[in-house]
C-alpha cells in the first residue's frame, strides 16, 4: 500500500517579503548606533561620530526604500522609532558623557537624562501625528527631528576634532548649552524644514547631482570639517524655516478666509 506523499508548500506573502529589506536596514542602524557607544568607551570618539553619521544615513534610507517598494508596515514604523531612540538619543548622550559631561559630575548626567527623555517625547509625538492627512505642513517638522538633534549635541565634539585651530571654545560651557538648547528644540513646536518634498526642475538636475557628488567627496577628505559646517548651516536654517512657515501659514489662512467670503448666504 502506497503511503500518501506529504507535499509541503511554503507560500510567502509578497508584501511580507518586501518588508524584510527596510527592516534589515533599520536593524543595521541599531547595530551601528550601539557600536558608536563601544567606540566612545574605548576613547575612539572620531569613530563614534562616523558611526552616528552612518546610522543617520541608514535612517534616511530605510523609510524611503520602504515607500519606494511599497513595503511600509506598523512594525517597521515602531522599529524605526526604537532605532532613533538608540542611535540618536542614547548613543549621543553616552558619547558626550564619556567625552566631557562626566567632568561636570551629577549635572552632566542630568543633562544626558533630560536629552534622552526629550528624544523619547519627540518620537512619541511624531508617531501620533504621522497618521494625519498630508498637507503643506509636511514640508516642516514640528520641532527638530531626532537624527538632527543627535548630530547637534555632538557638534562641540565634532568641532574639537577639526583642524580649526584658531577656534578656542570653553567646552565646559558650550556642551551644556548645546544639550539644553537641543532638548528644548526637540520637544518644541518650532517648525523646521523636513526636506521631504523638494521639487527640482529637470534642467537643474545635473547641478544637483554635481553638488551631491562634491559634498560626499569633501566629506571623505575633510570629514569632521564638513560635518561641523553642515551642523552650523542647519542651525542657521532654523530661523529661516520659522519665518517661511509663518509666511505660508498666513497665506493659507488668508485664502481660507477669502473662500468663506465668496460663499453666498441664500438663507
Amino acid at each position: 500500500m502506497e503511503q500518501p506523499k506529504n507535499n509541503i508548500k511554503i507560500i510567502a506573502d509578497k508584501k511580507n517579503a518586501r518588508v524584510i529589506l527596510p527592516n534589515m536596514l533599520t536593524l543595521i542602524g541599531v547595530c551601528i548606533g550601539l557600536t558608536s557607544i563601544r567606540f566612545a568607551l574605548s576613547g575612539e570618539f572620531h569613530l563614534a561620530i562616523i558611526a552616528i553619521i552612518f546610522a543617520a544615513l541608514f535612517d534616511g534610507l530605510d523609510g524611503r526604500i520602504a515607500r519606494l517598494i511599497k513595503a511600509t508596515s506598523k512594525v517597521g514604523k515602531e522599529l524605526d522609532s526604537l532605532t532613533d531612540m538608540i542611535s540618536f538619543g542614547v548613543a549621543p548622550a553616552f558619547i558626550m558623557y564619556f567625552w566631557k559631561l562626566n567632568t561636570l559630575g551629577r549635572f552632566g548626567w542630568l543633562l544626558c537624562l533630560v536629552y534622552v527623555i526629550c528624544v523619547a517625547l519627540r518620537l512619541a509625538r511624531f508617531n501620533v501625528n504621522s497618521g494625519q492627512e498630508p498637507s503643506w505642513k509636511d514640508n516642516f517638522f514640528e520641532g527638530v527631528p531626532s537624527p538632527a538633534g543627535g548630530i547637534l549635541v555632538l557638534t562641540p565634539l565634532i568641532i574639537s576634532l577639526t583642524e580649526f585651530d584658531y577656534i578656542q571654545l570653553n567646552y565646559d560651557i558650550i556642551v551644556p548649552i548645546f544639550f539644553i538648547s537641543t532638548s528644548i528644540l526637540l520637544i518644541s513646536k518650532f517648525p523646521s524644514y523636513s526636506f521631504k518634498k523638494i521639487v527640482i526642475q529637470r534642467k537643474t538636475t545635473i547641478f544637483l547631482l554635481f553638488g551631491i557628488v562634491l559634498f560626499f567627496g569633501l566629506l571623505l577628505i575633510y570629514t569632521f570639517e564638513v560635518i561641523a559646517i553642515s551642523s552650523i548651516v542647519y542651525l542657521l536654517l532654523l530661523p529661516i524655516s520659522f519665518f517661511h512657515y509663518r509666511k505660508i501659514k498666513k497665506s493659507q489662512e488668508n485664502d481660507s478666509t477669502q473662500d468663506e467670503d465668496d460663499l453666498e448666504d441664500i438663507l
